[in-house]
C-alpha cells in the first residue's frame, strides 16, 4: 500500500483502488494533476488488490479484487463473495482512516475498471455518509446485490462517473448501465464520457479534480 499527503495533517483522505493487473502504484502519479488545493491537505490512499487466480485468464496469478469469471463486451459474470471480502477490506480501511482523524464525510473512495466497482459498493453499503464516490470505467457486476446492500446514509454520497466512449475492456454502456442502477437508487452524481479508450485522459484527471475541490469547498463554507 502507497501513501501519499499533499501536507501536514490531512483534513481529508482519498483511498483510490487499481484496476485488475495492476498496483497501488497505478495512480500515485496523477496526484500532482488533480490540482487540489494547496489549502486543505489531502491523504491518498493505495491498496494494492490481493493475488488470486483469474478465471477469465486462464487461472493466471495477479493482482485482482475479485474474480472475474467470464467476460463480454456487455456483460460480467463474476466472483461476488470475493467482491464482498474486498469491499470488507477497503471499508477496514475507511474504518482505519476515521481512527486517524479523518471523519467517514471526509472520506472519498476511487476506483477504476475492477477497483471502480469495489469503490461502488464499498461506497453504497457503507454505513455512514462519504465524502464522494469516484467511479472510473468501471461498472456494478451486480446490480441486485447493490441495491440490496444500499444504505440510507450512503444516499446522502455524491458520485463521480466518468467513462470513455471508445472503450473496449469494460463498454460505455456497461458504465452506463451502473450510472442507472445508482440513478434508481436515488444517488446524486455527475456524469462524464471522454473520447478514450479504457484509460484515464488528463481532462478527466482536471475533472476529477475540480470535483473533489468542489466537494471539500461546500463541506467547509
Amino acid at each position: 500500500m502507497i501513501e501519499l499527503e499533499t501536507g501536514p495533517a490531512p483534513q481529508y483522505s482519498v483511498i483510490w483502488m487499481h484496476g485488475l493487473g495492476a498496483d497501488g502504484s497505478d495512480f500515485e502519479p496523477i496526484v500532482p494533476y488533480l490540482g487540489l488545493s494547496p489549502s486543505v491537505p489531502v491523504r491518498f490512499v493505495f491498496p494494492n488488490a490481493p493475488q488470486i487466480p483469474v478465471t477469465c485468464n486462464g487461472g493466471y496469478v495477479m493482482p485482482a479484487w475479485y474474480d472475474i469469471i467470464s467476460l463480454a463486451p456487455d456483460s460480467r459474470e463474476i466472483d461476488e463473495a470475493g467482491l464482498l471480502a474486498s469491499r470488507d477490506a477497503i471499508a477496514g480501511l475507511v474504518a482505519r482512516e476515521v481512527t486517524r482523524g479523518i471523519p467517514a464525510k471526509h472520506i472519498f473512495l476511487a476506483g477504476f475498471s475492477q477497483g471502480g466497482a469495489v469503490a461502488y459498493l464499498t461506497g453504497l453499503s457503507y454505513a455512514a455518509t462519504l465524502a464522494g464516490i469516484i467511479a472510473l470505467s468501471t461498472y456494478i457486476p451486480s446490480p441486485t446485490q447493490a441495491a440490496q446492500l444500499a444504505t440510507g446514509a450512503s444516499r446522502e454520497t455524491p458520485l463521480f462517473i466518468a467513462h470513455g466512449t471508445r472503450d473496449d475492456v469494460v463498454s460505455l454502456t456497461l458504465g452506463e448501465k451502473a450510472r442507472d442502477v445508482v440513478a434508481e437508487l436515488g444517488y446524486t452524481f455527475d456524469w462524464q464520457t471522454y473520447p478514450m479508450g479504457h484509460e484515464v485522459c488528463l481532462p478527466e484527471i482536471q475533472a476529477i479534480g475540480a470535483w473533489i475541490n468542489a466537494r471539500i469547498s461546500n463541506a467547509t463554507s
